[in-house]
């Protein structure tokens, strides 16, 4: 149960992240539910690369949480911006 701590803080913090990345870029070509997914895995996608290259010190939930949310805005707003353009 120990392992499911740091994931379920990527997913959270990801879906937070993307969620308010388009937001404030005010994004209408993407749905709720596909801003959620996106910051969602990118939120994973970011701590995993936090895992990868960071120290014991950068490994907390906190540290999780941050790189997380902030990972979860960056792809968040580039789904949307890839979908939000019209042909």
């Amino acid at each position: 149960m120990e392992s499911l701590g740091p994931i379920i803080t990527q997913l959270i913090a990801g879906a937070i992240g993307g969620n308010a990345a388009s937001a404030v870029l005010k994004q209408d070509g993407i749905n709720l539910v596909a801003r959620t997914i996106a910051g969602a895995v990118g939120g994973l996608g970011g701590g995993l690369i936090l895992n990868l290259i960071g120290s014991e010190a950068l490994t907390g939930l906190i540290a999780q949480g941050i790189s997380s949310l902030v990972a979860g805005g960056v792809l968040s707003a580039i789904v949307g911006a890839v979908l939000g353009r019209k042909a």
